[in-house]
């Protein structure tokens, strides 16, 4: 006879939320590697995300403490990961990315970088030769952008012309393409941008020597990571954050013994060994989130923390989320900041008077470290849009 799994709840999926990501009042984290620890590591497409991302985990929210561990310690790195992404990752796992998936991306990164060349009649070599000059340029300036560099190495600063013969010909450049590729080895770093924070006129600079992990282990290593921030997730939840494949998200599984446990969708989670048993809930927690924070995008199964009727709301047509208001482990609404800086929501189900206080403490709270900065997703959903307006 076969014994019935471990069960873990939705409620008790929602009450790990508010401790383990850190939104609950008493869980916030009083240092930014901290906060970004909890959720493992952030998007960083939208550079707001990751300040709002970081400062909705900190018990003293301000950007000066965000660019500290970003920038001046360089706790907090910024680099390409799964499925061509750009993450902020704690330190320590640099390497861990890098060797399980950014090493992947970068195979095809320099694949698709070398037709784009031979498009306009470059070859492999001449692509040789203007990389060892900007990685020796960069070595020698220390940071520096696109545009600085393409001063000291003018090739970096070829144009070739696409789309020939159509209405969308033009020209583009090689830098981008050649800078990301080079950031996909993992031979230079994003550095603090020019302008705010809110900037991406990011600086370059040279990635210092990562420590040796092979592929298999760096792979486990991620998914120990991942289990231990977002756990219990079905395999196919950790194939569509990864981009593995299925066999891959499978060997990781085993090597780090995960433990299947039932979920109240009828569908076999994964959880660390040890990690069976329910957490003690939190105090009831409101939260405000940004675009492409990394707890709604944790999941490909959302069912149990946002309503799909909300879906239309709060996503665009590709699948990015937009900010979000949270009350207690669920997406209750969205929220957005207008031009002059002010913070707007609006909730998107009936809610009760504790949930809306709790809420406009948050709002309050986030008002203050954000001192009227408007933000712009970079990715625009129906709700935003219609806040900001």
């Amino acid at each position: 006879m076969t014994s019935a799994l471990p069960r873990i709840t939705d409620d008790q999926r929602r009450a790990r939320l508010g401790t383990r990501h850190r939104l609950a009042a008493g869980a916030r984290a009083a240092h930014a590697e901290d906060a970004v620890r909890s959720v493992l590591l952030l998007h960083a497409t939208d550079p707001a995300t990751v300040y709002v991302s970081t400062c909705a985990r900190l018990a003293e929210p301000s950007v000066a403490e965000v660019r500290r561990a970003l920038y001046a310690d360089r706790s907090l790195v910024r680099m390409p990961g799964m499925r061509r992404t750009v993450y902020v990752v704690p330190r320590e796992l640099v390497h861990v990315v890098q060797r399980s998936s950014t090493d992947a991306v970068a195979v095809t990164q320099r694949r698709v970088l070398l037709q784009f060349l031979a498009s306009g009649g470059y070859d492999e070599a001449w692509l040789e030769r203007v990389e060892a000059d900007t990685v020796a340029a960069l070595a020698g300036m220390g940071e520096a952008t696109a545009i600085e560099l393409g001063a000291r190495v003018p090739l970096l600063r070829t144009q070739i012309r696409v789309a020939v013969g159509k209405p969308y010909e033009a020209n583009q450049g090689v830098s981008t393409r050649l800078l990301f590729t080079l950031s996909c080895e993992g031979r230079i770093v994003r550095a603090e941008p020019q302008g705010s924070w809110l900037s991406s006129r990011f600086r370059y600079t040279i990635m210092p020597p990562l420590p040796e992990i092979g592929k298999t282990e760096a792979k486990a290593e991620l998914v120990r990571g991942w289990l231990a921030a977002f756990g219990p997730g079905t395999a196919d939840d950790v194939k569509w954050w990864t981009g593995w494949t299925t066999a891959d998200v499978r060997h990781a599984l085993a090597a780090v013994r995960a433990v299947e446990v039932g979920l109240d969708d009828g569908t076999t989670g994964w959880v660390l060994p040890g990690d069976e048993e329910p957490e003690p809930a939190p105090e009831p927690w409101a939260a405000l989130l940004p675009a492409l924070d990394a707890t709604p995008m944790g999941w490909k199964a959302r069912d149990w923390y946002i309503t799909p009727a909300l879906r239309e709301h709060l996503f665009d047509r590709m699948g990015n989320i937009g900010p979000t208001v949270w009350w207690n482990g669920r997406v209750v609404g969205g929220w957005s900041t207008r031009p002059d800086g002010g913070l707007v929501w609006r909730a998107l189900v009936d809610l009760d008077p504790e949930a809306t206080k709790a809420i406009e403490a948050e709002v309050a709270r986030h008002t203050s470290w954000l001192e009227g900065t408007h933000i712009t997703p970079r990715f625009r959903v129906p709700l935003d849009r219609e806040l900001s307006a």
